[in-house]
């Protein structure tokens, strides 16, 4: 398979890129996103058949199971980086090793309803947590450990919009591509 399309497959939305400037629409935007991801999520995955959830997204990628897996595994991730960033100064955040996580027997396994109800609880935590902030508390920030990077709560409202967006674009273009 050529690069580009491989690229394509694995980038369907393009690369996640840190706004420059942030506006008010721009995060109601965002945190509308996160707070319609669960639902749009099982809409989407709920009717595929136990061998389609066992369908890579790309030649060498995730299963549509493990995708559903990794997206509630890293959201939980990201709702607990945004209590830190809000309750500590500057923290440096936990990272963990996502391919692995997907590696797991219960990401390679366990039913997808796990994930779509964990999904749907951390995001009404979430997204009702991110719509009380004030400015001050949207510039708020972690590092995460990898490049020692500092990012604002509100980049990290841009980044898990994207990353919703992403692994979504993931499934929904495979479903398209074989005709489910």
């Amino acid at each position: 398979m050529e690069k580009e399309v491989l690229e394509q497959l694995r980038y369907p939305i393009g690369k996640f890129e840190i706004p420059e400037t942030v506006t008010e629409t721009a995060l109601e935007e965002w945190i509308s996103i996160l707070e319609t991801l669960p639902r749009r999520l099982s809409n989407l995955v709920t009717p595929l058949s136990e061998e389609q959830l066992e369908t890579p997204y790309r030649p060498n990628g995730w299963t549509v199971r493990q995708l559903v897996h990794h997206i509630s595994d890293s959201h939980h991730n990201s709702y607990i980086r945004f209590k830190w960033g809000l309750t500590e100064d500057r923290p440096y955040i936990k990272a963990y090793d996502e391919k692995a996580w997907a590696a797991l027997f219960d990401t390679r396994t366990a039913p997808i309803q796990m994930s779509l109800d964990h999904l749907s609880a951390v995001h009404a935590k979430l997204v009702y947590l991110l719509k009380g902030l004030s400015e001050k508390d949207l510039e708020r920030s972690f590092i995460h450990p990898d490049g020692n990077n500092e990012t604002t709560l509100k980049e990290n409202i841009a980044r898990y919009a994207w990353h919703s967006n992403h692994h979504f674009a993931h499934i929904a273009n495979l479903i398209k591509r074989k005709g489910w």
